[in-house]
């Protein structure tokens, strides 16, 4: 090998190399902001139905912080390169979806979509081919978030929320219909959407312990 070759090679390697620790960076401070985010809501399981509304307020805030992110990792990655960099901010993004989802949940009833969720996190249509949220990412936080919420049914009940649970049931049976529906060609993420059973079997055992106990006041919608 030429020792031009040599320099050339040694060249593109320091890119990278120096690349690659500018996007740690942004990454470092993304996880930052998830693992607040998640602990954060963590305090749903705890915290009383009338004052939940301040603590997904400091969740939001924490959100439209993500965007500073975005922005930096759309300035950073080179264009056309975002499949080679994204597995170094997909798991933290995944975390960021979760909460998104978590907290439109709680304050709303509803789903959050995928365009919702790109819009809060700051998402850009120019970035796609450097920073974007894949359906995969949006859909492991969306299952993430019905994990999530099988806990929350059980903790709900020992705050006192008996309605709580049935809410959830409703909303989570949706969930799963609608990913039924899906043609799930990653295996990661068909393994997930499996595992939704489970969560849901414990929802439905909650809500059976409720109805039994004629302590709720909405009404149960039967399984199908």
């Amino acid at each position: 090998m030429e020792a031009a070759d040599l320099d050339q090679i040694n060249t593109l390697l320091d890119t990278d190399s120096e690349l690659r620790e500018r996007i740690k960076d942004q990454v470092n401070e993304f996880d930052k902001k998830t693992r607040l985010m998640v602990a954060t809501l963590n305090k749903i399981h705890f915290t009383p139905p009338d004052t939940i509304s301040a603590l997904l307020d400091t969740v939001k805030s924490v959100i439209v912080g993500c965007q500073s992110v975005t922005k930096g990792l759309a300035e950073i990655v080179p264009p056309n390169q975002f499949w080679r960099w994204k597995d170094m901010w997909s798991n933290s993004l995944k975390t960021a979806v979760f909460a998104s989802v978590l907290v439109e949940y709680l304050s709303s009833g509803q789903l959050a979509g995928l365009q919702q969720v790109s819009d809060q996190l700051g998402m850009r249509e120019e970035w796609k081919d450097r920073v974007s949220l894949t359906v995969e990412d949006y859909l492991h936080g969306v299952i993430s978030v019905v994990n999530e919420l099988s806990r929350l049914a059980v903790n709900s009940v020992t705050l006192g929320n008996f309605d709580q649970p049935i809410k959830i049931s409703h909303f989570v049976k949706e969930l799963f219909a609608g990913f039924s529906m899906l043609n799930l060609k990653n295996d990661t993420l068909r393994r997930r959407f499996d595992s939704l059973k489970y969560d849901m079997k414990k929802i439905e055992e909650v809500v059976y312990d409720v109805s039994l106990r004629k302590l709720a006041t909405v009404p149960i919608v039967p399984s199908t």
